[in-house]
């Protein structure tokens, strides 16, 4: 399998994660995309939408989108487990993970930042804000959801699942945005308690081959 993704995509860094806790194997291949490598012809004709990540199986199947590529990896390497069996816990994680890959994550992407930078002239520092403002808003969510449910060692469970594959390359951009953690005192445990183990660990962006 063939693993194309970026150092610092919060997409691929969820994937690394997943892979790593479950001990699949793959070749990485970087897209760099801040030079812009995901929009090459050869890259869109594994991705028509010039985004990474983008897993290439053996059998010549392309897999994009890193919901779908987590739920193909929970499905087809079942241990460790990371969706719950009960129903209900599961619509709550499922819930969770969507908070963030749908209303945190895609205010943050490379390409609506570069849009606010191009079209609207704002410097570093107006980025900044629009970010602080965005994922501060969004992790504060998960923050109440994450009050709401029983206190556990991670998101949803004593063992580290798919809310906390979501969740802690989301505190890693925030750390990159510096947006105000203070607040957030299950965010930050969590998040803690997962970069200590090596799964994590490992799938930090500082740890990959293509770091800068």
């Amino acid at each position: 399998m063939r693993f194309h993704g970026y150092f610092r995509s919060s997409s691929s860094y969820r994937c690394r994660i997943a892979c790593n806790l479950k001990g699949v194997g793959y070749d990485f291949v970087s897209v760099h995309l801040a030079q812009g490598q995901q929009k090459a012809e050869g890259f869109k004709g594994l991705n028509p939408q010039a985004l990474v990540p983008a897993f290439e199986l053996d059998g010549g199947e392309v897999l994009t989108q890193s919901p779908a590529i987590l739920e193909w990896l929970d499905e087809t390497h079942p241990e460790p487990k990371l969706l719950p069996d009960d129903p209900i816990e599961r619509a709550h994680v499922r819930a969770f993970c969507a908070a963030i890959a749908c209303e945190i994550h895609p205010l943050q992407n490379l390409r609506v930042l570069q849009y606010l930078r191009a079209e609207y002239g704002q410097e570093q520092e107006g980025v900044e804000a629009w970010c602080q403002r965005w994922i501060g808003d969004g992790l504060a969510a998960c923050e109440a959801l994450l009050a709401k449910a029983p206190a556990r060692r991670f998101c949803f469970g004593e063992t580290p699942g798919m809310a906390d594959v979501y969740l802690v390359p989301q505190v890693f951009s925030a750390a990159r945005f510096k947006v105000d953690l203070s607040g957030m005192p299950n965010v930050s445990r969590i998040a803690e308690a997962c970069n200590a183990l090596p799964a994590f660990a490992e799938a930090h962006p500082s740890q990959q081959p293509d770091a800068e």
